[in-house]
């Protein structure tokens, strides 16, 4: 088969598109014949040397995909080959086929074409893990989201929408507000202009956020602090502006205040199993319904309408140009996930 390979770290240009061994699915994996994959952050810290695939994991890049099953290792059951499938991975991706654990995998959502769904495995397991499972983010609550408009804030936004919080985002241009907005965002934050601290608190009264998905990392850990509500939870997934921070216990304490710091890509594939059961539980049901499905449908027109929860996808690029994808990820101008199709 073909993937996209990392000979040595480096800028996009560092990617190359290579012939290499077809994976072989061991115990309790399937094989899946690429059709689309999701581009990540993760993939850019790989490529630049700073992120490797855990050990056994395959060398390429890409953290999810969506495809056909081609193969059954031993011990598989509940899929077969021709299943259309996406799933969640540790790497392999950016290739022609991936074996997969099979507890990774989900069923493309009803209405939803094959190539699209590559683009929810890691944003739905993602905020799911780290909002509801680990912050537990409730009705009535307000969730900060910083970069809304990303893959996993437009994703984000929508699922606290869907269970009845409010959503506050931070973003760099209008633009982009403008279209976390439509998807539901309440409370709109312009980072280069503004202060997401003060506008969050003049928007809740002075109580704050009560749950904050931060990407940002040692930047932001001060800031956060102060924007969260007594009892708030800040749970951070990246380390965009630097890893290491000071931390201000005396207002931890004061807030009885928590912050959790996750990945998903170095888990047991136990934990991943859990995870990507739960968001088949939870999120799938809101990626199916229609806006016409909780109303009886007595017009027959049930189901036709919005899903309440979709996949936002900014541009659709060839695997081969992965590099191109990457400039477009580094220069952040996209909304929602970039994809690369097979």
């Amino acid at each position: 088969m073909h993937a996209i390979t990392i000979p040595e770290p480096g800028g996009p240009e560092a990617l190359e598109w290579a012939e290499v061994p077809d994976p072989e699915p061991g115990e309790g994996e399937v094989l899946v014949e690429v059709t689309a994959s999701g581009v990540n952050r993760a993939d850019v810290m790989q490529r630049r040397g700073f992120y490797p695939p855990p050990p056994g994991a395959s060398p390429y890049p890409g953290l999810e995909c969506s495809g056909r099953i081609a193969a059954l290792g031993p011990g598989v059951s509940g899929w077969a080959v021709g299943d259309e499938v996406c799933a969640l991975l540790a790497g392999g991706g950016y290739a022609e086929k991936v074996a997969v654990p099979a507890g990774q995998l989900l069923p493309v959502p009803r209405g939803m074409d094959l190539t699209t769904a590559a683009g929810l495995p890691e944003v739905t397991c993602t905020v799911w893990s780290n909002v509801f499972m680990v912050a537990h983010l409730r009705p009535g609550e307000t969730l900060l989201v910083h970069g809304g408009s990303s893959g996993i804030g437009t994703m984000a936004i929508q699922l606290a929408k869907a269970v009845g919080a409010r959503v506050a985002v931070t973003a760099g241009s209008k633009e982009k507000l403008d279209r976390c907005a439509e998807l539901g965002a309440d409370i709109l934050v312009n980072y280069r202009e503004q202060d997401f601290v003060e506008e969050l608190r003049a928007a809740t009264d002075g109580h704050g956020a009560d749950v904050i998905l931060d990407i940002m990392g040692a930047k932001y850990l001060e800031r956060n602090v102060e924007a969260l509500a007594v009892n708030g939870r800040l749970a951070v997934i990246g380390l965009q502006g630097g890893a290491k921070g000071e931390l201000n216990l005396g207002a931890m304490l004061t807030k009885r205040a928590a912050v959790t710091a996750t990945s998903l890509r170095a888990r047991p594939a136990s934990e991943k199993a859990a995870i990507v059961a739960a968001v088949r539980e939870h999120v799938w049901p809101l990626l199916e319904e229609r806006d016409g499905d909780a109303k009886g449908g007595t017009d027959g027109n049930a189901g036709n309408g919005e899903p309440r929860v979709r996949a936002v996808v900014d541009r659709l690029l060839p695997l081969r140009d992965a590099s191109e994808a990457h400039v477009a990820l580094e220069e952040s101008g996209h909304v929602g996930k970039i994809l690369l199709t097979a």
